[in-house]
């Protein structure tokens, strides 16, 4: 068992003074780790990671409900992504640009994509994590997930 560290650290020098936070959180607990860089292919949605109650119930799963954080990191330095949050019966699209992360800090009961007005309390299991570039070239994300 072992303790997962994550920082995040702004600086930015404005008027000759310089701005910004560090902010660091501790995750106790974590047993496993999945880690991988995958090609994602132009004009292609590619599934970078699945989860699900159980890590036997379908291929390559993470389970959902002991997942504590997620990161999925842009490799690229000029190609931008999309990335796919599919909960178990909605998802939510981001952009993340080149070099730029996205960052959930559970599995279970984490997001809701929905048209309108926000619902606040009604939060759906992470189901995969997908990616396409927005471009017609290929790019390269990192995967990085702390399992209690």
């Amino acid at each position: 068992m072992a303790d997962l560290v994550t920082t995040i650290s702004e600086t930015c020098t404005l008027n000759g003074s310089l701005r910004g936070s560090v902010n660091s959180l501790t995750t106790a607990g974590v047993n496993d780790v999945f880690e991988r860089i995958v090609t994602c292919t132009a004009s292609v949605t590619t599934t970078v990671a699945v989860f699900d109650t159980l890590p036997s119930t379908s291929a390559g799963a993470i389970d959902v409900d002991r997942t504590r954080y997620v990161r999925v990191t842009n490799l690229e330095t000029a190609v931008d992504i999309e990335l796919a949050v599919q909960t178990t019966t909605s998802s939510y699209t981001v952009t993340v640009r080149a070099g730029g992360s996205h960052v959930l800090y559970s599995g279970d009961v984490i997001a809701l994509g929905q048209v309108g007005a926000p619902s606040f309390g009604t939060m759906l299991n992470l189901a995969s994590l997908q990616v396409k570039p927005t471009t017609a070239v290929t790019a390269r994300v990192e995967v990085f997930v702390g399992v209690e």
